[in-house]
């Protein structure tokens, strides 16, 4: 499937976890807003299905005892929430979902909320309303000597959730739901074309 996605941390910006270093803080909270323009898994066609997915890690993500989310939005059919849903909880589904399912321990049930999702580059936005809250507003860095923006990318062939991205701050950036809340805002923010395929 291929799509867009646009994504925000509580990192400094870049997020170290792009150049393989641990997070700025110690620990990471973070979400992916994804709109699949393309797509199926298995035979359910995914084509327009929006839907946003993250949480939190104690340490390093890749150092596992992860807390997952998935917010479904409610314009999707039955069958295409239990196939986002079992991509995200990966176990050979393909990349990029197996390599954050294998670090995650605690599930969140997931959420059918009204998702909203306007692609515009590094000015994307996403909002969330219903049982999950998320509001999402990115852009790109201020030059703290001019002022003026700065147009930053990263070209990672290695690169599991994208090869090529921009990369820049949010504006607002927070999340709720039942048992997880977040301000990331002010922080790292991305926004990126991907293209996935199965195992």
């Amino acid at each position: 499937m291929r799509g867009s996605l646009v994504g925000a941390c509580n990192c400094d910006w870049g997020c170290p976890c792009n150049f393989d270093a641990p997070p700025t803080y110690g620990f990471c909270d973070g979400f992916y807003g994804m709109v699949v323009h393309e797509g199926r898994f298995g035979e359910v066609v995914l084509d327009g299905a929006r839907f946003v997915w993250g949480g939190h890690a104690p340490e390093a993500i890749h150092e596992g005892n992860g807390t997952s989310v998935l917010v479904l939005d409610a314009s999707t059919t039955p069958e295409q929430r239990a196939a986002i849903d079992r991509l995200w909880r990966g176990g050979g589904v393909g990349s990029p979902f197996d390599e954050f399912a294998s670090v995650t321990t605690l599930w969140h049930e997931p959420i059918v909320a009204d998702v909203q999702i306007s692609l515009a580059g590094i000015r994307s936005s996403v909002k969330v309303t219903g049982d999950a809250i998320f509001e999402l507003a990115i852009t790109r860095i201020l030059n703290p000597v001019t002022g003026d923006e700065e147009e930053l990318y990263l070209d990672k062939p290695t690169g599991f959730t994208s090869k090529h991205t921009e990369l820049g701050m949010s504006t607002v950036g927070v999340f709720a739901s039942p048992g997880m809340s977040f301000d990331i805002g002010g922080k790292y923010a991305e926004y990126a074309e991907f293209e996935y395929s199965g195992p």
